[in-house]
C-alpha cells in the first residue's frame, strides 16, 4: 500500500509539532523517521494511523483519504500491549477475532505466528510468565497475523536490552520478508535505522522539519561498512551529536 504525506502539519492548541511535511511511501518500502524526542516523529505515525487528524494537509492510502483506523494500518507500540488475562496465542487469535475470523481458524493462525517468532511451546503462558522480550515476539506475532498492508511502528524495540533488540530487528526483518507491507518505523536508534530501513528520514527539533533523507539498499548482498560508518556519522552529526574524535562502532547486525 502506497503512503502520501501532503503537506502535513500538527498543532496542539498553540503547540506546533509538525510543519509542511511531505513524502511518498512506495508498496513494501520501509521508511525510518529519526529526530529529537518530542519533534513530531510520533505524532505522524498516529496520523498515518488514522489516530489523529492532521491540522493541514492530507494523508492517503493508496490515493484514498486516511478518515481513521482501519485493519489494513497496523500500529504497534513500545508497550508490547497484551492482554494479562489472555494467553499468547488467546493475545494474537484477538487480533484476527476482532475481524470476525472463526475461533478456531484464528487459534490455528496464531499458533502458526507465534512459530514464527520461535515462540513455539509458550502459546498457553500468560504476559506475565515470560521475558519482556518474549512478550514483544508475541506482539510482532499479533501485528503480523492480519497480515496487514501498513506496519506502523513506535519504538518497537526501545524498552529491551541490546542483545533482545538485536534479536527481534532479525526477527521483524524476516517478517517484513514474508509479508512485504509499507513500513514506518520511528527510533532512536541510528544502528535500528541503518539495519533496517530503504529509507531514513531524519528530522530538525520540534516543529518537525526534514533536514536530509538517507536511501540505502537494504536488498544488497554486501555492505560497504566505510558508506554506512559515514552515513551513521552524517546522521548524528544532524541530530547534534558530534563524534568527529570518537572511533565510531561497528553497526548493530550489518555484515561485510
Amino acid at each position: 500500500m502506497k503512503l502520501s504525506f501532503n503537506n502535513i502539519a500538527k498543532n496542539f492548541s498553540d503547540l506546533q509539532v509538525v510543519e509542511q511535511f511531505s513524502s511518498e511511501m512506495q508498496t513494501g518500502e520501509l521508511v525510518a523517521l529519526v529526530g529529537p524526542s518530542g519533534c513530531g516523529k510520533s505524532t505522524l505515525l498516529h496520523i498515518a494511523a488514522g489516530l489523529e487528524k492532521p491540522s493541514g494537509g492530507s494523508i492517503l492510502a493508496d490515493g484514498q483519504p486516511v478518515a481513521g483506523p482501519h485493519p489494513e494500518r497496523m500500529l504497534m507500540f513500545q508497550e508490547n500491549a497484551l492482554y494479562p488475562w489472555l494467553t499468547l496465542v488467546g493475545n494474537v487469535a484477538l487480533a484476527l477475532e476482532f475481524q470476525k475470523v472463526g475461533k478456531a481458524q484464528a487459534r490455528q493462525q496464531a499458533v502458526d505466528w507465534l512459530a514464527k517468532v520461535k515462540l513455539q511451546g509458550f502459546e498457553e503462558y500468560y504476559p506475565h510468565q515470560v521475558s519482556g522480550g518474549m512478550r514483544q515476539r508475541a506482539a510482532l506475532a499479533r501485528a503480523f497475523v492480519s497480515q496487514p498492508k501498513v506496519l506502523l511502528l513506535d519504538e518497537p524495540f526501545g524498552a529491551l536490552d541490546a542483545l533482545t533488540r538485536m534479536t527481534l530487528q532479525d526477527a521483524l526483518r524476516d517478517l517484513i520478508h514474508e509479508v512485504r507491507p509499507t513500513v514506518l518505523l520511528v527510533t532512536h536508534d541510528v544502528d535500528e535505522a541503518l539495519f533496517l530501513a530503504d529509507r531514513i528520514v531524519v528530522f530538525s527539533p520540534r516543529p518537525a522539519m526534514v533536514l536530509k533523507e538517507f536511501h540505502l539498499d537494504r536488498h544488497a548482498k554486501t555492505h560497504d561498512l566505510s558508506e554506512f560508518a559515514a552515513m551513521r556519522r552524517e546522521i548524528l552529526c544532524l541530530l547534534g551529536i558530534h563524534a568527529e574524535h570518537e572511533d565510531v562502532k561497528p553497526l548493530e547486525g550489518v555484515e561485510a
